[in-house]
């Protein structure tokens, strides 16, 4: 079971996302903290508790890579794990070149969404979980 001291946050705009994202993650032995968007999150206190950031592409106001660059030039970059409903090339190409932990299409799989949280965690606190199939791939779906 995983640290329950790494605090995973979770900005996604769809309450359904974000209840059945913090579920599984809260499953999975992390603690969570969930907001509605990037201003909620950045004027929390979760922004320097954060161990990784799972955030949506496309939110209300900030977008999630206007978040992204806000965390860097206020030197509060951490792991962030893109997901996004919409795919299309600039994006992807966007979100390549941002140094993201990953990026996952929705629906995306559970699995590859924890895997991608654990290489994140592993790689900044130690190994939570000894059973990892390996760093997660950078995108799926197509």
């Amino acid at each position: 079971m995983a640290s329950t001291q790494s605090l995973i946050s979770i900005v996604d705009d769809d309450p359904s996302v974000r209840r059945a994202v913090r579920r599984l993650v809260r499953l999975a032995g992390y603690a969570t903290e969930t907001f509605a968007s990037g201003r909620d999150f950045l004027d929390s206190s979760a922004v320097g508790r954060t161990a990784c950031l799972i955030l949506d592409i496309q939110l209300g106001g900030m977008t999630g890579l206007e978040l992204q660059e806000r965390l860097v030039v206020t030197h509060r970059a951490m792991p962030i794990i893109f997901i996004a409903a919409y795919h299309d090339a600039l994006t992807r190409d966007r979100i390549a070149r941002s140094g993201a932990a990953a990026y996952l299409r929705k629906p995306f799989d559970e699995r590859d969404l924890l895997d991608a949280i654990r290489a994140v965690v592993d790689a900044n606190h130690g190994p939570a979980d000894r059973g990892l199939r390996g760093p997660p791939p950078m995108m799926h779906g197509s």
